[in-house]
């Protein structure tokens, strides 16, 4: 698993090395590559090219909607360690961005990434047709701004101190961190034009995407801020609306070994083809453990 996992971020971060290379001289350039190489475990890449296995998409197309979405990753995270947002000033082992070149910058370098995210879906070396190009780049759009990511955080940010249903909770962490997820499942899916399998896909990217958010809150709670690669015990203090504060440490285990389940007899139907891709969800949840 981790030798795969290595190899699609090795080859998703050489992309996007490539890529910013090209890109016009701009001040903006250093703050944009600090806060997007070497960029984490690239599990939303690996997670496209496990999906795109099981419908036999190329695995150079995958890489680049991978990185892709991880422009679109490396945005959203600059923005929420702003001071205006959960003002976290450690990520990824290194200082965030904004503590290092400053917030205005640092808001500048995300929107940036943001945008960049669209050029590389739009670009002409991704080879296929203009129709799917619009309905990936149609998706992701959906996935980041205020139906996905960016609502996500505005509810993550207003739920703080108030006891929220589960409910809420849960459908707060699908936009904040699900829909992302959802994307990278269904992007393959698009590609192969076996759209039957659409609504399927974007169930399990969302289950997919909780399951990490969950680990997420259950590495905050109990993990060290060495092995995050950020400070951790953040969200209690915070009064973070999460699982665990709802149901507790336990359940919430409980609760992400259950999802993981349903996930898991959803993508049975597919057979030895999903290796790969149960083996990537079992990964996100053991790293909590």
């Amino acid at each position: 698993m981790k030798k795969k996992l290595n190899k699609v971020a090795k080859d998703t971060n050489l992309y996007l090395k490539k890529f910013i290379l090209m890109q016009k001289s701009s001040e903006l350039l250093n703050p944009m590559k600090y806060g997007l190489l070497p960029g984490g475990k690239k599990i939303r890449s690996k997670l496209i090219v496990d999906v795109g296995k099981i419908f036999n998409i190329d695995y150079n197309k995958l890489i680049l909607i991978g990185a892709a979405v991880e422009c679109i990753h490396a945005y959203s995270l600059i923005h929420d360690d702003l001071p205006c947002m959960d003002n976290d000033k450690l990520r990824r082992g290194k200082i965030s961005t904004h503590v290092k070149y400053g917030e205005a910058t640092a808001i500048l370098a995300g929107n940036s990434l943001l945008t960049i995210a669209f050029e590389i879906l739009s670009q002409s070396s991704l080879k296929v047709e203009h129709k799917t190009k619009i309905s990936l780049i149609n998706l992701l759009t959906k996935c980041s701004g205020h139906s996905g990511i960016a609502g996500g955080q505005y509810s993550d940010l207003k739920f703080e101190g108030k006891k929220q249903s589960l409910n809420k909770i849960v459908n707060m962490q699908i936009k904040k961190t699900g829909k992302l997820f959802s994307f990278c499942c269904v992007a393959p899916i698009i590609i192969s034009k076996k759209s039957k399998y659409i609504n399927l896909f974007d169930s399990i990217g969302s289950k997919i995407g909780l399951l990490f958010q969950i680990a997420d809150d259950l590495i905050d709670y109990s993990g060290s801020s060495k092995r995050a690669g950020k400070k951790t015990r953040k969200d209690s203090k915070k009064g973070k609306a999460t699982l665990i504060s709802l149901l507790g440490y336990k359940n919430t285990v409980k609760y992400g070994d259950k999802l993981k389940l349903e996930i898991f007899s959803k993508l049975n139907k597919f057979g030895n083809k999903t290796k790969d891709l149960k083996d990537t969800i079992n990964y996100i949840l053991i790293r909590s453990k």
